[in-house]
């Protein structure tokens, strides 16, 4: 058996180091349906914490008097959409960049939203064709996005890299556009503000309310050229000071980087950059959303910016999914739901013998800090869903409680704190991972792809009956007909060309 697991990932390993090319590309969006198990919970005590022990194949192994996993949420997209860009311009994605959880919620999921802010629970699962191993689903869902006249209103700087580098096609002239149809999307209560870097750092617009001034945004970024190197903290350092000093009371305050994020002059430490901004993100609540673009990406930098800037990221690397970023994500991200929400899942150690959890290797936090509140957590808006997947064994015979899942979050306001928790057992396991829900089945194969893309490194086992990529290519198709989704179609494209390569066709 563990030949035959052997080979497997060298098989594996070879599809992907002769991959040639991927579909087409496209950014997705988050959805909502659908109903599952789901209790409700509040001012939550006293959960033991012990730090689970690893098994030599990676495995979290639960200690006797309990087992926890602990994770800030997170909402990114960027990682999925630039590995595919990668597969299509003919090069393997790093297994580095390859973070599944952002694989996982690239695609619209079927949790019921709540009424009001906070989240619902949703716990699910189904198990795989090895024995006594299931996929168990965390979902969390936000109430569905307001119409954009009743949002608060938003005070957005945008820091634009003008460094020589974007001046390849696909990244400044992308951004200007994107900019633009963005500006004429706003409404008149919003404010817009321009920064851009290259050598040096320039507020181009200091902070200026749409309302009859549209005009002066459009010329201030039709007037944006490449430039010289790269100096990312002195962009995002000026960035935030000009947020500072337009800051609104009662509107959304974000600085919004567009870059390639290939840093190469002046502070090039995501860490030394965050402590120089700290006061400002953390005294007047100002987050980052950052956006990639480029077939070179600084993937690492721009997602260890965002972690940390109690923001998230997203990329893109053509007009529609510009337009899905700048239109349709930003606009959704102006308003927070909740702010440093954090998720813990609790598994009974009498049904589970061990687990993992597929990705949020970056993300991970020390389970005696899931209630404590000066620990940074995820900034979630409304509209959006979080997916944590996780491959669990259960002990043979098991039977009955088998998980509970609970997300804490703070008011975006009052920085109350809040809870809301949800429950699955042995009994509500489907029979099999594709005889489970449509969404369910798009997040098996999002992330046994993304577990494909990363195997051969240390990072963790395959998943437990993981198809090969012809029949993953063919359930992705399958699937894509089902739920009537261009990105699920999307996502068999690129697999069944990973499939293709692997068989010679």
């Amino acid at each position: 058996m563990e030949r035959n697991r052997t080979q497997r990932s060298r098989r594996i390993r070879g599809t992907l180091l002769a991959l040639t090319a991927a579909g087409s590309l496209l950014l997705t969006a988050c959805g909502a349906g659908g109903t599952e198990n789901h209790t409700n919970s509040s001012d939550k005590r006293g959960l033991p914490a012990p730090a689970p022990g690893r098994d030599e194949r990676g495995f979290e192994s639960p200690p006797s008097d309990g087992d926890l996993s602990t994770f800030a949420l997170d909402v990114d997209t960027a990682s999925y959409t630039y590995a595919r860009r990668t597969l299509a311009d003919g090069r393997t994605p790093d297994p580095s960049t390859v973070r599944p959880e952002e694989f996982v919620n690239s695609f619209r999921q079927d949790y019921r939203r709540p009424d009001g802010n906070g989240f619902s629970v949703t716990v699910d699962g189904a198990r795989t064709a090895r024995p006594n191993w299931s996929l168990v689903r965390v979902g969390l869902a936000t109430r569905t996005a307001e119409p954009t006249e009743k949002r608060p209103p938003a005070a957005l700087t945008f820091v634009i890299d003008v460094s020589g580098s974007m001046d390849e096609p696909g990244r400044l002239d992308l951004a200007k556009q994107s900019l633009n149809t963005m500006t004429d999307r706003l409404r008149d209560d919003d404010s817009v503000a321009v920064v851009t870097f290259s050598e040096h750092a320039e507020t181009v617009l200091p902070m200026t309310r749409l309302g009859g001034h549209r005009g002066e945004v459009h010329d201030a970024v039709d007037g944006l050229e490449a430039q010289s190197s790269t100096n990312l903290g002195a962009g995002v350092e000026t960035g935030y000071a000009t947020a500072v000093e337009g800051l609104r009371k009662g509107a959304t305050n974000r600085v919004v980087l567009v870059s390639d994020a290939l840093a190469n002059e002046g502070e090039t430490s995501p860490d030394a950059i965050l402590r120089r901004i700290d006061s400002a993100r953390r005294e007047h609540g100002i987050t980052l959303f950052g956006v990639g673009v480029g077939s070179n990406y600084g993937d690492a930098l721009m997602e260890r910016l965002a972690d940390k800037g109690d923001g998230h990221t997203a990329y893109v690397s053509d007009t529609d999914g510009a337009r899905k970023v700048f239109c349709e994500q930003l606009p959704q991200n102006i308003e927070l739901t909740a702010r440093d929400a954090k998720a813990q899942v609790a598994f009974d150690p009498h049904t589970v013998a061990e687990f993992r959890l597929v990705g949020y290797d970056d993300r991970k936090v020390a389970d005696d800090d899931f209630r404590n509140d000066h620990v940074d957590g995820g900034e979630v808006g409304p509209g959006h869903t979080v997916t944590a997947l996780y491959a669990v064994r259960t002990r043979p015979g098991a039977d009955g409680h088998l998980a509970t899942a609970t997300v804490r979050w703070l008011d975006p306001i009052t920085r109350a704190p809040h809870e809301e928790s949800g429950a699955v057992e042995t009994g509500a396991l489907k029979g099999s991972v594709w005889e489970a829900s449509p969404r369910f089945q798009v997040t098996a194969v999002a992330a046994y792809f993304a577990d494909a893309l990363r195997a051969g490194t240390d990072d963790g086992p395959a998943l437990p009956g993981a198809p090969s990529l012809t029949r993953l290519a063919g359930r992705a198709a399958t699937l894509a007909d089902v739920t009537e989704d261009q990105d699920v179609q999307d996502l068999a494209d690129a697999i069944r060309e990973a499939s293709h390569t692997d068989t010679g066709d």
